[in-house]
């Protein structure tokens, strides 16, 4: 049997054609590549960004900001020496961009000028951290991301 070029072209499309949608069908079921949006409310915080830059601003203009640093115990973040810690509330919010169910927040609480972020909640690799703080009723914010 002989094929012409116009039934060649024909069987060359609808093979693409299969070849693709093999494809755009294994990436749309299997759920290894089952991506969410990076927030859920994404839109409500898109309305608070101009807060949330003068709030790291607010953190920019002060004598020292926040620090942190890697231990064997966990990450241990450093608020200014120069504040009081009595009048220093808010939490630490970290984020998880491969997995949104290792994302986890925790109030601040201090005793001294140092928080301990536990090693048993942590897992290696990247995380951003949010620091959303107050201190004698004006906002701030630190926003780092970081390889644990």
């Amino acid at each position: 049997m002989k094929v012409n070029w116009g039934t060649a072209i024909v069987i060359a499309f609808a093979g693409f054609i299969g070849f693709i949608m093999y494809f755009v069908i294994n990436m749309a079921t299997d759920d290894k590549y089952d991506h969410d949006l990076v927030v859920e409310d994404y839109y409500q915080k898109e309305l608070k960004f101009q807060t949330d830059i003068d709030k790291e601003e607010n953190s920019k203009n002060l004598k020292t900001n926040i620090s942190w640093k890697k231990t064997k115990d966990g990450i241990l973040v450093e608020f200014p020496k120069d504040l009081d810690i009595k009048k220093i509330k808010g939490s630490v919010f970290l984020y998880r961009p491969s997995n949104k169910t290792l994302d986890f927040e925790i109030p601040i609480s201090l005793s001294d000028h140092n928080l301990l972020i536990p090693d048993n909640k942590l897992l290696d690799g990247r995380w951003n951290i949010n620091i959303d703080w107050t201190y004698n009723n004006e906002a701030y914010l630190y926003k780092k991301a970081i390889n644990y």
